[in-house]
């Protein structure tokens, strides 16, 4: 079998990448799978090697083994990026991107939609270690320019906001910052490279958590940051300074569920894309928000700027009492209630940001419910939602 190169690997499809991306048999004695390497330490041959090590392969487990390059390559590739460092979760990803581009007295914007407990990172973590944060609303696009300041470092973007589904024009955005001379990370999670390539629409630092997509099954907890060649040796310092790496298990997990995951991704993305449909045609549901259909926020940009769409999306209910909301939720077969997503089962939970949005006021008509299509036939999905519907008008 002729040797895989990254320029004979470039010139593939990203369905077939991601059969070949980060595994080479011929250091492998020949099998398939790059195997689990669980180590810390390295043992030299001689002396002098042990005091230059500047060109060893290997120096330590925490800073890689053959598993976490075969993923950090692979990934790499995947992503159009500099280089990639693996970290125990999606929270950990974004603390290490963050810390590789701030420090003291540095300004830091962020996008008011963002995940959750990255603005609990910035409002606590970074907050103490003296970065002042400002929230923006997610449609601003160009607009950040009046937002920044002589010590604004970087700019957090999400796109789109994993609750309420704003799509950010990441562009625009990436334009204004670089003027600026600040840095434009961006977690990528819903959309993953293959549906938006961060570094081709100017993103600096490129979050993934691959908890969700990557592993495809709900039992990992995986983060990965994407560099360009700008921001990829600050990313990769801080890296080995904080030295939090990911566990080779959980590595070995998502090397083998990136072989699938485009496949799993595009039926998700058609299936979502169904039951967003016939959610909408629901007679309870007030709205849909979904960027590939007209009437979300920033459907426009995600149309000029997004290959596809995922699994995940939110629909705004009609006012209903909390009681119907729980009677409708809590007898589902086929969703559960968990606030991850990505995986091959079905999830829907409710949220409300009112409580923490600051640049913006969250307006909707009732409760509001996340859902994450999985791989379950979609018309049983519908049949077990169109009962819970039921349950939900019975207890109004």
């Amino acid at each position: 079998m002729k040797k895989m190169t990254p320029e004979l690997l470039a010139s593939f499809s990203d369905r077939t990448k991601l059969v070949y991306a980060g595994r080479d048999p011929s250091e492998q004695f020949g099998f398939v799978n790059t195997p689990i390497y669980r180590g810390s330490t390295v043992l030299y041959p001689s002396t002098a090697e042990y005091l230059d090590r500047k060109n060893t392969r290997f120096t330590y487990g925490t800073h890689g083994t053959p598993t976490s390059e075969a993923l950090e390559t692979a990934w790499s590739g995947i992503s159009g990026a500099a280089g990639t460092v693996c970290v125990p979760s999606g929270l950990a990803a974004i603390a290490v991107a963050l810390f590789s581009c701030l420090k003291a007295g540095d300004h830091l914007l962020i996008t008011d939609s963002v995940y959750r407990p990255t603005r609990t990172f910035a409002n606590g973590v970074l907050k103490r270690f003296g970065v002042e944060t400002t929230y923006f609303d997610p449609m601003i696009g160009g607009g950040i320019e009046a937002l920044m300041r002589p010590n604004t470092t970087a700019i957090f973007t999400e796109a789109p906001g994993s609750q309420t589904f704003e799509v950010q024009d990441i562009p625009a955005i990436s334009a204004v910052a670089h003027k600026h001379g600040a840095t434009v990370l961006m977690d990528n999670t819903w959309a993953t490279p293959f549906f938006f390539p961060p570094h081709e629409m100017g993103v600096d630092l490129a979050i993934e958590a691959g908890t969700k997509y990557l592993s495809g099954h709900s039992d990992i907890l995986l983060g990965m940051v994407t560099a360009n060649e700008k921001s990829w040796q600050a990313l990769r310092t801080t890296f080995d300074e904080m030295s939090i790496c990911a566990g080779p298990e959980d590595m070995f997990l998502a090397l083998r569920g990136m072989r699938s995951m485009l496949l799993r991704l595009k039926e998700q993305e058609k299936a979502a894309l169904d039951m967003a449909n016939w959610i909408k045609a629901r007679p309870e549901v007030e709205t849909v928000l979904h960027p590939a259909l007209p009437e979300c926020p920033g459907h426009a940009i995600w149309k000029r700027d997004f290959k596809g769409s995922s699994g995940l999306f939110s629909f705004i209910l009609k006012p209903y009492s909390r009681k119907a909301v729980e009677a409708m939720l809590d007898d589902l077969a086929l969703f559960g209630i968990g606030a991850s997503w990505g995986g091959y089962e079905s999830l829907i939970t409710p949220f409300d940001p009112r409580s923490y949005r600051t640049a913006t006021e969250w307006k909707a008509a009732g409760p509001a419910l996340r859902i994450q299509i999985g791989l379950e036939d979609v018309e049983d999905l519908k049949r077990d939602l169109a009962a819970g519907f039921d349950r939900l008008r019975a207890a109004a």
